[in-house]
């Protein structure tokens, strides 16, 4: 009685410690919920201190614009009646000219006249003779032609006064505010150089025709566009190892011109040592990059091997077809146990591969099962596992298997591989007997 006794302080010492422990771990994970809170309320805070700065800046260059084409559109109005105005009162100028001519004219006849009248029939015969000669020759009875008021211009405004109702049944429905962008960044996976980047539609009223995907460095104050298309999944490449970048993605609905809101940005990074190839080898050339794209546009010659092995269990290599050349059989894509000189094919002990024709070769066997033939835009995976490590006791003489699985084109074929000695890494590698192809390797 007197040790449980003893051994009670401890146990509630003991308790104590935990509780207090369990009260450190609640009070860490509240400061977490804590901080996310404030994260969420700066998200709401700042995203509509922008949009209010769009709004006012949007609808302010709207205005602008709007009076713009609506100065525009009086000016050629304007310019309309001036135009109608000055060519039909031409006409009438020239009218009047001659009738006040006629005016003119006759005024000077009236007064000759009356005076040669008033010389009486006597000695002023001479004056009445030649004043009735000069009328003679004056047509008294011929009058030009004054056009009717029915028939010159009488001009005027038409103004639809529907347009306001239109004008104001567009503004009303201009623009609108989103509390959620459409679509969110669903995924950020690290690949050697480079980060695959999957979205997904989160509105499922929005229909979506095209997305458009954006990164930069979080030291930077530009996003850049890297994928305008209508996949859900791009892979950026030139990633400098252990940087921060961010990415956002917006959509632009069916048969709409404009774009949606970005997505939240996210941010990655990938901590892979970018891909490499072997020094420069005979009768080949290639574009050594740090990024995950490894560009190779061969002619005959030896294959190209990837400077460092790849660790199994890690991720699937997978190639990407850019560009072809002409095929040959003796093409090769695939991974090898060792990188060996002297070989101008994958096609050898040692190694497995697919051909550009889709035939997959096991050791420099030809397997009876192959896959469709690689073109332009096809995706071969290799994605191997270890079976069996140390030595197998049976007839095959294979000392470690590998499961390997290849797909390609939505096919895929699945076998055990045999090495003659335990592997812990790979090398990948490719050879082609023909120039234009060009793939990428991730």
């Amino acid at each position: 009685m007197k040790g449980a006794m003893e051994l009670e302080p401890e146990l509630l010492l003991q308790e104590a410690r935990e509780n207090v422990e369990a009260a450190q771990s609640y009070r860490r994970e509240l400061g977490h919920r804590l901080e996310g809170l404030r994260e969420a309320r700066r998200q709401i805070k700042e995203s509509a201190s922008q949009t209010r700065d769009v709004l006012k800046q949007h609808f302010n260059d709207l205005k602008g614009t709007l009076g713009k084409l609506l100065d525009e559109r009086l000016v050629t109005l304007l310019q309309e009646v001036d135009t109608i105005e000055q060519e039909t009162i031409k006409p009438l100028d020239d009218c009047q000219k001659l009738i006040e001519h006629g005016v003119n004219t006759a005024e000077d006849l009236v007064r000759e006249g009356e005076i040669a009248m008033l010389g009486g029939v006597g000695e002023e015969n001479e004056k009445l003779w030649s004043f009735t000669k000069k009328a003679s020759h004056i047509q008294l009875d011929s009058l030009p032609e004054v056009p009717l008021l029915v028939d010159v211009p009488c001009l005027s405004a038409q103004l639809d006064d529907s347009i306001l109702n239109i004008v104001k049944d567009h503004i009303f429905k201009h623009g609108t505010v989103a509390s959620r962008p459409p679509v969110q960044i669903e995924e950020l996976i690290e690949k050697p150089g480079g980060i695959i980047v999957r979205w997904c539609k989160v509105d499922d009223d929005f229909t979506a025709q095209d997305y458009r995907l954006q990164f930069r460095k979080c030291t930077s104050n530009h996003f850049e566009d890297v994928y305008v298309g209508s996949e859900t999944e791009f892979i950026v490449l030139h990633i400098d190892p252990n940087v921060d970048y961010q990415f956002r993605v917006c959509a632009r609905g069916d048969g709409r011109q404009e774009w949606s809101p970005w997505s939240v940005p996210q941010i990655g990074h990938s901590t892979l040592v970018p891909h490499g190839w072997n020094a420069m080898f005979q009768g080949s050339s290639y574009t050594e990059s740090r990024s995950v794209a490894q560009n190779i546009d061969s002619r005959p010659g030896k294959v190209a091997h990837s400077c460092n092995p790849r660790t199994l269990g890690g991720q699937a290599i997978k190639w990407r077809v850019e560009t072809v050349g002409q095929p040959d059989r003796r093409d090769s894509i695939g991974v090898c146990a060792e990188k060996q000189d002297g070989y101008d094919s994958l096609q050898r002990d040692q190694a497995v591969c697919i051909s550009t024709n889709g035939a997959v070769f096991v050791n420099g066997k030809e397997m009876t099962n192959q896959l469709p033939a690689v073109t332009s835009g096809s995706t071969v995976t290799f994605d191997i596992e270890a079976v069996t490590l140390g030595t197998c006791n049976n007839n095959e003489g294979g000392h470690f298997k590998l499961r390997v699985t290849i797909s390609s084109n939505n096919r895929e074929v699945v076998f055990d591989w045999l090495l003659d000695q335990s592997c812990g890494s790979l090398y990948f590698g490719c050879s082609f007997f023909y120039p234009g192809w060009k793939v990428l390797v991730f």
